[in-house]
């Protein structure tokens, strides 16, 4: 058919161009066309319905098709589809029209042709790359058609339909509407098809989401290849921009952006082309309010689009910046993220500076501002002094015209004033006449005129040269022009009028240009300056950016600050090292990130050789360890760490680092000190670079001037123990650990570093000693040898100075007090830095038992199971069915055995430090007393630093052993509740932390008392509380229930830090399943309580944080229905109002609605309140907002009218009695308030409460302890004296549930106060 069709399409060529073709002729041609045409469309049409039907059944389970072919005769319609469409496209190109009578071709017939091209289209296929030119067969068709027979307007409404309903052909005939402006000359078409999408109606476009896809894919599309073309018709399409349908609205802006960047940019714009430019620019701007959040986000790329392409106007930059800032705080997570790339394109493409300080440029701008006024002033003097007094005069006349014709032409009973005299001589009246004018006093120079001109009649100046004189109002006007303007008076009055003629050569060689210059210099300045404090504003929002929930954001925000620290700007920094801690996400990208930024940062210096990089790269390191905290240095540690294994940081570095540290390198203290600190950071990766110069660490770190510089000598010993973690053996490989002998040089140099510091007064000294001690434990063998050596000899340095005659003068920092019994006074430091070590050894001692000694003992037994099991192999060879039996038995017996060994060697251990290292003939018990001599006299030793020593010992102490932590766990406890020192109530609450973890049946009673340090007065107190509790919760160390609600308090401390904690434990909470979503009822509830001290406006601030965690519908559901429900135990006005808030910060959905309504009756009686009833109607109109369904929308007018009947007139539903509610809710009745039993609910006592009276008694709470040791716990209880300090006494029992209750425990028993209090009672 398709040879058929061709021969008649040649045969045509020749009989078109005959003339004098007959009629009979020109209908068998005209019928034969029709014919052939109408067979090979339909064949065209049979083979692509075949081919979609071959070509879906030739698709293989792994969804890749098969070749298509749709005979096995080796005929492939996909070849031959090609050069058929060519064979339309040459026969439509002849001058078919002579075919017809009327010389216009049927309409049927082309749409017969260029039907069979839109069927083609149809299929998604002919989107794919290797169907290009089949695409562009057809593209060429169509323009045939639409140019030779008027197709347009068919093809206009078949574009749009097709659009409409296939997605894929946007593309396409964005490329064919393109080409058919540009090659074919249709612009008219883009016009059309733009009118036509313009008045589909927008709200048939938000019904129709298939439909609006598609269009705005072709004008976003259409914009970017033919945006010249496109700009002539857009004003059709604007009216969508107010249409809900947010796809056309950004589709649109879309192609404003494109007709930015490519017609509307440049500075050689037309005014009408600026102005469209200007509207465009509004109309993005305002739609970066939009009301959703996918057309927001849109405009933020489109904009960081123009900007990167330099088309933003320069006066705009602020505007935009502006609005990107206030982008940051928007609650769309796509937004936020573009809105800080599109501030970080703003930094890289900023026409200001390379280095962007607010300090830095606030001085220039300064001096160019007070530059640029004195230039004006300078200017408006000479502008003053350069005008001509013709120019003066011109400026005065009308209103001397009017004086004189007022003066000249009085009205009746107007009268003189005053009256004038005229000077001696013509020229000292014309000089004061003149003075008259430059003052402005127009009438007496008229009337001094006046009189002038008839004293000295004839005599110049006071004749007039305008030859009318009988015009005296004239006249007047000329001698007053002729005296201002000097034309007579050039040589006596001029010259002083006008005495700047020396200075005007000076100042006429400032060209006016230079003004403009300086004023544009101030402008550049004054833009590049609030720039950069727009980015500096930007800063602070980004960087609590860092440790959102969304890893998108995360890595922007972590870009963000990449950008700005290349630009200089100082703020930058802070953000920089708050991206640390993300080194330890368990997100990949996030760490990825983060090593990739400090890699940017840090491994690229620049320098012009090898040892100026690192000298570079060290620089920039150690400033990043200024003032830096020891979390910081541990993050930082780790990420260099992590370039050292791959060899990113070269050999010079670390040979740099080396010069610094022995001073080879000329550099100051707190440069060697970071030096070290680096060399351990790279340690942890290649523990070589240590390890091959110890030696050099310990000769130079740890000489006899440590004494100097604790501080290096610490680092020294943390850059040291490095080793010790680095030599861990690998799994499976039984070697032992590395240890260095006694007599090593590196712990004789701690030994003597130690005990010489001993007895000098310096804060540093503790630091370093603890790091000492600690490394003695780690690397020596048989440390505790070392140590006792070191306790004995420092222990004989301070009985020497106790034992000092009394009439040596004591040190100023000696005690005011003396030891009872003694005569003679310790100097308070001394006894400090014995406690200090006292306990630190003793803490160490554990440590060294538990993992070192007891990992020991498991490698030494299974070396020797090994040796034992291939003995016992080698001896039964010769019997191998035997062999394997036992071999397997033997191997389960091993494993048991083992299991049990294990137990055996813990139980071991726990043994040694129950009933050995604090008993009477161990080195460590001879300080016991003198620990608790000073932990129980604080009035006594009042010392803080003291008393922080003191108290850290006795819960060092206190690890040691169970029964000694059982037997001082109240004098801890107290001390943690009662000490007036902030420091010791912080040592203390880490140290009944590490106890709760050691020894938690033992700490399980005192945890109310851990609570209350949530409430502390002071600021590092709670912090550390809110600390130790986050670890112990998220640790399962307790159990947490309505109590966390503490911790929820936190979210309203005045410090920034502690409620960044806050936040950064209930969003860890909240990964932990449901634990938020169970807890919200209770917290709700105490929070709530009137007594519990939380403000209204702070409850929200709570609320909004810990409802932003509920994330799932059916926890939606489920708290709408218990919240509700808690309206019928509620007491008071202001517990309704807070539960209603509650209710107003649930995403309502259609189920919560119902669920709602279901307890209607629990709140109807409180609706009365119109807090209460704007809360629920606030609830029903967000929900009326997000839902389209007519049933839900009438379920929210039902409740809405039964809320305004109970809001106006009551409910007529039954009240039930309170206390039968309140025992149905919480199963027992309300406490009243002299019972110990507290509820679920029960307030939350501020710490004038907790800590109330300073009579109050102590009771120390009975722990859980076996059945078997009961009686010695009772023994030793009855052997306990009563700890109180000087001025307390005794206050009732029940003071003691005051304590704050940590919002990490929630104990699944009755508390043990309540326990205890039981016991007492029976």
């Amino acid at each position: 058919m398709v040879k058929v069709v061709s021969r008649h399409s040649s045969d045509l060529s020749s009989i078109l161009d005959n003339l004098d073709m007959n009629p009979s002729d020109r209908t068998t041609h005209l019928n034969a066309l029709k014919m052939n045409c109408y067979v090979l469309i339909h064949l065209v049409e049979a083979f692509e319905i075949d081919s979609c039907k071959s070509g879906l059944a030739g698709l293989d389970p792994s969804g890749k098709s098969k070749k298509n072919c749709t005979t096995g005769s080796g005929f492939c319609w996909e070849e031959e589809r090609q050069p058929l469409i060519h064979l339309l496209t040459q026969l439509l190109q002849l001058n078919l029209r002579r075919l017809w009578c009327g010389l216009v071709v049927e309409e049927e017939f082309i749409s017969l042709v260029t039907g069979s091209c839109y069927r083609i289209l149809e299929k998604p296929s002919i989107s794919h790359q290797k169907h290009r030119a089949m695409r562009e067969a057809v593209m060429h068709l169509l323009a045939v058609a639409l140019t030779h027979y008027d197709h347009m307007l068919s093809a206009t409404l078949k574009i749009t339909q097709m659009l409409q309903h296939f997605e894929h052909v946007a593309p396409v005939f964005a490329r064919a509407v393109s080409l058919w402006a540009t090659e074919y000359g249709m612009k008219s078409m883009v016009g059309e098809l733009l009118r036509e999408i313009g008045q589909k109606c927008p709200q048939d476009l938000t019904r129709d989401a298939s439909g609006v896809k598609g269009y705005a894919a072709f004008l976003s599309e259409l914009a970017e290849q033919i945006p010249a073309i496109v700009l002539s018709n857009m004003s059709v399409l604007l009216h969508h921009l107010d249409g809900e349908s947010y796809v056309m609205r950004n589709a649109i802006l879309t192609a404003m952006a494109e007709m930015l960047l490519q017609v509307l940019s440049g500075d050689q714009l037309e005014e009408a082309a600026r102005g469209t430019r200007d509207q465009f620019l509004d109309t993005l701007q305002a739609h970066l309010c939009d009301v959703n959040g996918f057309v927001r986000s849109r405009v933020l790329q489109l904009f960081t689009r123009i900007v990167q392409r330099k088309a933003l106007p320069l006066a705009r930059f602020q505007v935009v910046v502006s609005l990107a800032v206030g982008r940051l705080q928007d609650r769309s997570v796509t937004v936020v993220k573009n809105a800080i790339q599109l501030l970080a394109a703003f930094l890289s493409n900023n026409p200001f500076s390379c280095k962007l300080s607010c300090t830095d440029l606030a001085e220039p701008l300064k001096k160019e501002i007070q530059k640029l006024q004195e230039m004006r002033d300078k200017h408006t003097a000479t502008t003053a002094a350069l005008i001509t007094p013709e120019e003066e005069w011109e400026a005065m006349q009308p209103e001397l015209w009017a004086t004189i014709h007022q003066l000249l032409h009085p009205l009746q009973g107007e009268e003189e004033e005053e009256t004038l005299e005229v000077e001696e001589t013509a020229l000292n009246t014309a000089e004061r006449i003149i003075q008259l004018l430059r003052k402005l006093n127009y009438k007496h120079a008229i009337r001094l005129t006046e009189m002038a001109v008839c004293h000295f009649h004839g005599m110049e100046p006071f004749t007039s040269s305008s030859g009318l004189e009988g015009d005296k109002e004239t006249m007047i006007l000329g001698i007053l022009r002729t005296l201002y303007t000097g034309s007579n008076l050039e040589n006596h009055i001029q010259q002083p009028l006008h005495s700047s003629g020396d200075e005007d050569p000076v100042i006429e060689e400032q060209p006016p240009s230079e003004l403009v210059k300086q004023e544009m210099l101030v402008q550049y300045l004054q833009d590049a300056h609030s720039f950069s404090m727009k980015i500096t504003e930007a800063l602070s929002v980004v960087s609590r950016m860092m440790y959102e929930s969304s890893v998108s954001v995360v890595q922007e925000a972590i870009e963000f600050f990449v950008t700005v620290s290349q630009f200089g700007v100082p703020q930058a920094l802070h953000g920089v090292q708050r991206m640390l801690p993300l080194i330890w996400s368990k997100e990949p990208g996030i760490r990825e990130t983060v090593l990739s930024a400090y890699r940017r940062l840090y491994l690229s210096p620049s320098g012009d050789s090898e040892r100026a990089r690192a000298e570079s790269l060290v620089r920039s390191l150690s400033l990043l360890m200024v003032d830096a905290s020891l979390g910081t240095i541990q993050c930082l540690g780790e990420i260099i760490s992590e370039f050292v294994q791959k060899d990113e940081i070269k050999p010079p570095v670390v040979y740099l680092l080396w010069e610094q540290f022995t001073e080879k390198s000329q550099c100051s203290a707190l440069e060697r000190c970071a030096a070290v600190m680096l060399l351990g950071m790279m340690a942890r990766g290649k523990p070589e670079i240590v390890g091959s110069n110890l030696d050099v660490l310990v000769m130079t770190g740890l000489d006899e001037k440590v004494i100097e510089d604790y501080r290096l000598a610490q680092e020294v010993c943390s850059t040291i123990s490095k080793l010790s973690s680095s030599n861990k053996p690998a799994e499976g490989k039984n070697h032992a650990p590395f240890r260095l002998p006694q007599t090593h040089q590196l712990f004789r140099h701690l030994s003597e570093a130690v005990t010489t510091g001993f007895a000098q007064p310096s804060t540093l000294w503790i630091p370093f000693m603890e790091s000492a001690i600690t490394l003695i434990y780690q690397l020596a063998e048989g440390p505790e040898d070392i140590c006792a050596q070191i306790l004995q000899c420092c222990s004989q340095q301070a009985l020497e100075r106790v034992q000092e005659p009394q009439g040596v003068e004591t040190e100023p920092g000696t005690s005011p007090s003396s030891i009872p019994g003694d005569a003679n006074t310790l100097p308070t430091f001394l006894l400090t830095h014995l406690l200090s070590l006292v306990g630190n050894v003793a803490l160490q001692q554990v440590v060294h038992l538990e993992r070192a000694v007891s990992a020991e003992l498991r490698r030494r037994r299974v070396l020797g199971e090994e040796q034992e099991a291939k003995k016992h192999v080698n001896s039964t060879k010769e019997q191998s069915v035997k062999s394997i039996e036992n071999e397997t038995t033997m191997e389960e017996d091993l494993g048991l055995v083992g299991a049990s060994a294990d137990d055996t060697e813990a139980e071991l251990i726990r043994n040694i430090c129950d009933t050995e290292l604090l008993d009477g003939k161990q080195l460590l018990s001879a300080f016991i007393p003198l620990v608790l001599k000073i932990c129980n006299n604080p009035g006594l030793y009042n010392d803080p630093a003291l008393s922080a020593a003191a108290a850290l010992a006795l819960g060092k102490l206190c690890m040691v052993s169970a029964e000694f932590c059982d037997s001082h766990l109240r004098l801890l406890f107290t001390m943690l509740e009662k000490s007036t020192l902030p420091g010791v109530r912080s040592n203390l609450m880490i140290a009944a932390g590490d106890l709760a973890i050691r020894f938690p049946n033992l700490v399980e009673p005192w945890t109310p008392h851990l609570y209350a340090r949530l409430r502390d007065p002071c600021q590092d107190v709670r912090q550390t509380a809110g600390l130790v509790m986050t670890h112990l919760i998220l640790k399962d160390m307790v159990k947490v229930k309505g109590q966390v609600s503490e911790m929820a308090a936190l979210l309203i401390d005045p410090e920034e830090e502690i409620v960044g904690l806050a936040r950064n434990f209930f969003s860890e909470l909240s990964n932990k399943g449901n634990a938020i979503y169970n807890l919200l009822p209770d917290i709700i509830s105490r929070l709530s309580d009137p007594d519990c001290g939380v403000e209204e406006e702070s409850f929200h601030t709570i609320m909004r944080q810990l409802f932003s965690y509920i994330t799932k519908d059916k926890q939606t559901e489920s708290l709408v229905e218990k919240l509700c429900q808690r309206f019928r135990t509620a007491r008071t006005e202001r517990q309704y109002r807070d539960l209603s808030h509650c209710l107003t910060l649930l995403p309502l959905s259609e189920r919560g609605l119902r669920k709602m309504q279901d307890n209607f009756d629990c709140f109807a009686d409180k609706l009365h309140d119109l807090a209460v009833y704007n809360c629920f109607l606030a609830a029903l109109g967000r929900l009326r907002r997000s839902v389209t369904r007519p049933e839900t929308k009438a379920l929210i007018e039902e409740m809405e009218q039964k809320l305004h009947a109970c809001h106006n007139h009551g409910t007529d539903s039954t009240e039930v009695p309170k206390e039968p509610l309140c025992q149905e809710e919480g199963k027992t009745p309300l406490p009243e308030p002299g019972k110990k039993r507290q509820v679920a609910g029960s307030c939350r006592r501020p710490m004038s409460i907790a800590n109330r009276d300073a009579d109050s008694s102590f009771i120390t709470p009975q722990p859980r302890v076996p059945r078997r040791c009961r009686g010695a716990a009772l023994r030793h209880s009855s052997r306990k004296p009563a700890i109180t300090f000087s001025s307390d006494e005794e206050n009732s029992p029940e003071d003691e549930l005051y304590a704050d209750l940590a919002e990490d425990e929630t104990p699944s028993k009755v508390t043990p106060i309540s326990r205890a209090s039981a016991c007492r009672a029976l």
